[in-house]
């Protein structure tokens, strides 16, 4: 081997470790599995940032909250003991109501105004977040709540009296305003409530009825849309703007491409799951306009007590919401 050439090959080699020791690696706790489709859509966001800094930032996906359990996964990115992670948005209404605004029953009601009720809160919610050392990448819904029953209704007066499996205070006080009788009943516990006879309906997505085996037990699926939660990937301030400036864009890029690519295979869980439901013999029931609008009325009064504890941020979400 000439001079020359020993000259090029070490050059070469030098680039190439200087290159590798610049490379960055980034941790990110999320809370569920990897057949999850949250999860699923993560895992591509990271290999669009991979390509997109030709190796320079890795995101290290730890699912299943193997690496920071989904109660801890925001403080500890707020802390900066992991970068970046994703988290249930209404997880957080216990220290700002105005991260439950998703999960308000009947505020957003289908695909198309969740979308418009995301573009109202997104900048509110943004700013929350950038007080707290924080920065919104990007959020995805989950497939629309709906009423699991064993028998068909068609109006709030056949909700009366009706065990309801409750799990947090929202579908509690839900069920409360349409007659029914609350029942606080674990995911895990929804068999043996509903064959026991603790319970009669529930709220809950198509996912959840059908990895439950909802059809074991009821007859009737309600496919009100209730609300449509959603999940959010959260990253350090301090450590996105470590990156350089072609790194930040190819975070970003990268970002709001999955939250297109989310939103799509979230509307594919839902057409997908309402299949399986009918499969095994679910009747899917389109709501009656009776019902509907019963239940849009428990809405519109779940909201009033939704803003008036949101304050100012809750009026200008609305307001936005509603123009």
């Amino acid at each position: 081997m000439n001079i020359a050439m020993k000259f090029a090959l070490t050059g070469v080699l030098a680039t190439g470790l200087a290159q590798a020791a610049q490379a960055t690696t980034w941790d990110m706790p999320t809370p569920y599995g990897d057949k999850n489709f949250h999860t699923q859509n993560i895992y591509q966001f990271a290999k669009d940032v991979d390509a997109a800094t030709k190796g320079a930032l890795k995101i290290k996906v730890h699912s299943a909250g193997s690496l920071i359990k989904h109660p801890e996964i925001k403080n500890a990115v707020r802390r900066g003991l992991a970068p970046i992670g994703e988290v249930l948005i209404s997880r957080l209404s216990n220290e700002d109501p105005v991260f439950g605004v998703d999960s308000i029953p009947f505020l957003a009601t289908n695909y198309e105004q969740a979308k418009k009720l995301w573009a109202a809160s997104k900048p509110v919610i943004a700013k929350k977040l950038d007080a707290q050392g924080l920065k919104l990448l990007y959020a995805v819904p989950w497939p629309p709540q709906g009423i699991y029953a064993k028998k068909e209704l068609k109006s709030l007066a056949d909700m009366k009296g009706l065990k309801m499996r409750a799990y947090n205070v929202a579908t509690e006080t839900l069920a409360k305003l349409a007659g029914a009788v609350p029942t606080q009943v674990e995911a895990p516990d929804i068999p043996t409530a509903f064959s026991t006879g603790r319970v009669d309906a529930m709220i809950t997505s198509p996912s959840t009825g059908a990895n439950s085996k909802a059809w074991d037990f009821v007859k009737y699926f309600h496919h009100t849309q209730a609300w449509l939660p959603k999940n959010m990937v959260i990253v350090n301030k301090k450590a996105f703007m470590k990156l350089p400036a072609d790194q930040q864009k190819a975070v970003m890029d990268a970002a709001a491409k999955a939250e297109e690519r989310g939103w799509a295979a979230s509307v594919k869980e839902t057409n997908d799951k309402l299949a399986v439901l009918k499969k095994n013999g679910m009747v899917v029931v389109t709501p009656s306009a009776e019902l509907m609008n019963g239940l849009k009325e428990i809405g519109k009064k779940m909201t009033a007590d939704w803003a008036a504890k949101a304050g100012a941020d809750g009026k200008a979400i609305l307001d936005a919401y509603n123009q």
